[in-house]
């Protein structure tokens, strides 16, 4: 397997194991504990990586929300709770509910082996998101530990692309309403501001995948081509395991 197809095929497998932890029964039960709901948990828990910091920070490093969604939610959640105990809690939150469900995860030690190579081959610079989450301490426990190395290469790999998004001169909110249409809405924007599409802006987010795929192409090259084969199965089988 070429690294050009590890990426291609672990990196969309990643990006779908966060929405069951994110707003899992235990996340919320986390969340309310420390006085917030789903989405302010979710904000402060996700955004709380970057520090006790001011709403364009996090707006900054999350890309694709209309800034008003961030504002209200972040300064919110960050009058309640502490954003650093947050956001520590959060990956807490990821560690626990990978340790309740892919226990019995065939290879799941190889796949932390093979991840935390990645993770550790990573560039960091300008990747304000992935720099905060990649700090933050890991479970002992392999499944819990698995799911939360998915996660840290979940926004390495979203925080790279909004970076080519940029490089390739497209506005953001056009690159998410391309590839998310449906979820355009749940980001804050109106239907008044959906965009209305050209060749060009198409042609921009497929330079912008391509760049993202260089991008992160030194840090997954790491990896033999066996292990690379084997991370590949092993989150299908993750994958499996969370939609069970």
């Amino acid at each position: 397997m070429q690294t050009d197809q590890l990426i291609n095929a672990a990196c969309p497998l990643m990006a779908e194991m966060a929405a069951p932890w994110y707003f899992a029964a235990t996340t919320k039960e986390r969340g309310r504990a420390m006085g917030l709901d789903t989405l302010h948990f979710y904000f402060l828990g996700r955004g709380g990586v970057l520090g006790d910091v001011e709403t364009p920070v996090v707006t900054s490093a999350f890309g694709y929300f209309k800034p008003t969604i961030i504002d209200q939610f972040w300064g919110e959640a960050r009058a309640i709770a502490d954003p650093r105990q947050a956001g520590r809690a959060y990956m807490e939150c990821c560690g626990e509910f990978g340790s309740a469900r892919l226990g019995d995860v065939e290879g799941i030690e190889a796949f932390c082996e093979a991840a935390g190579a990645i993770n550790d081959a990573a560039d960091k610079a300008g990747l304000a998101l992935y720099a905060g989450i990649s700090a933050e301490p890991l479970a002992d426990d392999p499944a819990g530990r698995a799911l939360q190395l998915a996660s840290v290469l979940r926004e390495l790999r979203g925080s790279a692309h909004l970076v080519a998004v940029l490089a390739s001169h497209l506005d953001p909110k056009v690159a998410h309403f391309i590839r998310r249409p449906e979820a355009f809405a749940m980001f804050g924007w109106s239907p008044e501001e959906t965009p209305v599409v050209t060749e060009a802006e198409l042609a921009q987010l497929a330079a912008a995948d391509q760049l993202t795929d260089e991008l992160l192409t030194p840090a997954f090259s790491v990896l033999d081509d066996a292990s690379r084969t084997a991370m590949v199965a092993t989150l299908e089988r993750i994958k499996a395991a969370l939609a069970a």
